[in-house]
């Protein structure tokens, strides 16, 4: 969220203070509704709480997608590693506070001394078998490799090189192929750490504009829904993009969404006017894994139609899919895989994100084939850089351009943050992170099924590739569905579309986001899954199916005042997951 200015705050709880008295007028949600989900949160924050502190209700707030777990074995594994990276920088120089930088020759034989002198030291074995994990599966050469992790770990140099450390990228590329690219990366990939998802979206958006790649003005298209971020920054002044939108519409026949993309609106994609396209996969809010059709025939394009689309995707929830794979393995040629260990590993606060791109690619192909014009353009901007600057590649100018080219010496992640990034991939390769992930899975479909009980008698599709991680509630689909035309209809006509999340707020001290501000259906609400104990989530359920009862009963009212007949038997069954995608 933006800072928040005195004038902002007046106005505030001016709002509020409307809102909380006898009901918000619809015009005054109206107009509250127009900011972007994470802003209006704020706002529903500050009327559940006002609820939370007038009543004996618990605030539950599920609007904010930050994991309530951590995985405490590598962080244990990146303690054990201090305490041996600090051993290290005794042995050079000890005096008092101040100690020396630590030496790579013999490093590994030290490490072992270590373990075998600690053995009951917490995360000295998980450390033993990541370090043991490099040398025998990575191929790392042992000294070499305990020694960038524990001058890493100490943080006593720039990174270098500036981009990603050595043995960092080869084991992000190893934790990646796992994970991202179906098990094995499809010829040699590049990363680039960042400061969390969020930076390499930021890098990948200037770096594309000041490269010519995209020009303000340009075509894209998001498939939506999607995070807002992706809908915001093309808003903005510097790009003002002209956006087109891919939609996960397609529908089960009785009515339910099933957020998969049809081949009509997959197909947006063939026209060469869409210079790119952004996605986050699973998606967000549905948090449905992209089929195997839709990739495919993504690729298909690609080859056929329009060669020069930059895709970029966002896969930071795959890891909750089983047998999930990424559009860059399909496309790699074509796709900028951004990837944050932030929601697995409960590592928000880390800022851990990577870009990784084929070294194979598309993006330094429409760099050389920039007009003559441009390229004279651009080599004065990365000059400093080499002697040739027409050399420097795509991935390379989003390093440089993250520092304003004049402190590309200067660039990277920190060395601590790699090493930590280090240590979550470890650990995913190993047997424990296997299990980790698995019982990750376990607890967001354990907390599905309970909102799901807890509202009774909604649908929702079965799909092998819903992440779980949110889940998104089309409320008026589900009315016009499983109740009635005309009930839909009464809510379309009387209310504004956030009504819902701000009834919530206001009577039960439950915090959803609209759905609307994703670009989904604007009656949709997204829940997180990742946020809250397990039996919140049957709360939210209840109280949901609360507000739902609420308003059918007010549409039972204005059909009695209007002299009307009283209104047909709900024609949906009870049931959480009554369809099938």
């Amino acid at each position: 969220m933006t800072a928040t200015t005195p004038e902002k705050k007046s106005a505030r709880k001016k709002a509020a203070s409307t809102l909380k008295s006898a009901g918000a007028s619809r015009r005054t949600i109206k107009e509250w509704s127009a900011l972007s989900p994470f802003e209006l949160k704020g706002e529903l924050i500050d009327l559940a709480q006002d609820t939370h502190k007038k009543s004996a209700a618990q605030m539950l707030n599920a609007g904010r997608g930050n994991p309530n777990w951590i995985a405490t074995g590598p962080r244990e594994a990146y303690l054990a590693l201090g305490a041996f990276a600090l051993e290290e920088s005794r042995r050079v120089w000890t005096m008092d506070n101040l100690g020396g930088m630590p030496e790579v020759a013999g490093s590994a034989i030290r490490f072992d001394r270590f373990c075998l002198a600690n053995p009951g030291m917490t995360g000295v074995r998980l450390l033993r078998d990541m370090v043991d994990y490099g040398i025998t599966e990575l191929k790392f050469d042992a000294d070499a490799w305990v020694g960038e992790l524990t001058d890493a770990w100490v943080g006593d140099h720039y990174p270098d090189p500036p981009r990603v450390l050595k043995h960092c990228q080869e084991v992000v590329r190893a934790y990646l192929a796992k994970e991202m690219y179906g098990g094995k990366t499809p010829g040699v990939v590049d990363v680039f750490p960042t400061e969390g998802g969020t930076a390499a979206m930021c890098y990948l958006f200037d770096t594309l504009v000041t490269n010519g790649i995209l020009d303000k003005g340009d075509t894209i298209a998001l498939m939506t829904p999607i995070f807002t971020p992706y809908i915001e920054i093309p808003e903005l002044e510097r790009f003002s993009f002209n956006v087109v939108q891919v939609k996960s519409d397609m529908m089960t026949e009785d009515g339910v969404h099933m957020w998969r993309y049809p081949d009509s609106e997959v197909d947006k994609l063939a026209d060469p006017k869409v210079k790119a396209v952004m996605l986050v996969n699973p998606s967000n809010p549905p948090s449905m894994a992209m089929s195997d059709r839709v990739r495919n025939r993504i690729a298909d394009i690609v080859k056929k139609k329009n060669p020069n689309l930059a895709i970029i995707t966002d896969d930071v929830y795959g890891t909750f899919v089983p047998d999930f794979k990424s559009l860059a393995a399909t496309c790699p040629r074509n796709t900028a895989l951004v990837y944050s260990w932030s929601k697995h590993y409960g590592a928000t606060g880390h800022r851990l994100g990577v870009i990784a791109l084929a070294a194979d690619n598309v993006f330094d192909e429409m760099l050389a084939k920039l007009p003559q014009a441009k390229k004279d353009e651009l080599s004065r901007r990365y000059s400093s850089l080499t002697l040739d600057p027409t050399k420097v590649s795509f991935i390379d100018r989003l390093v440089a351009d993250s520092r304003a080219v004049a402190l590309n010496h200067t660039a990277g992640l920190s060395t601590p943050q790699q090493t930590m990034m280090m240590m979550l991939s470890l650990f995913d390769l190993l047997p424990e992170g296997q299990e980790y992930k698995q019982l990750l899975r376990k607890i967001v479909h354990r907390r599905l099924d309970l909102l799901m009980e807890g509202i009774g008698g909604m649908h929702i599709s079965e799909d092998p590739g819903r992440a779980c991680y949110y889940i998104e509630l089309d409320i008026l689909a589900e009315a016009e569905s499983f109740e009635s035309k005309d009930f839909a209809a009464y809510l379309q006509q009387n209310y504004e579309p956030t009504d819902v999340v701000f009834r919530l707020a206001h009577q039960a001290s439950v915090v959803l986001l609209n759905g609307g501000g994703f670009d989904g259906p604007e009656w949709s609400v997204r829940v997180s899954l990742a946020n809250l104990d397990d039996l919140d989530y049957l709360k939210i359920g209840h109280h949901l199916h609360a507000i739902m009862e609420e308003y059918k009963q007010e549409w039972h009212e204005s059909m009695g005042s209007k002299g009307l007949s009283g209104p047909s038997q709900s024609k949906g069954s009870k049931g959480s997951r009554a369809s099938k995608a």
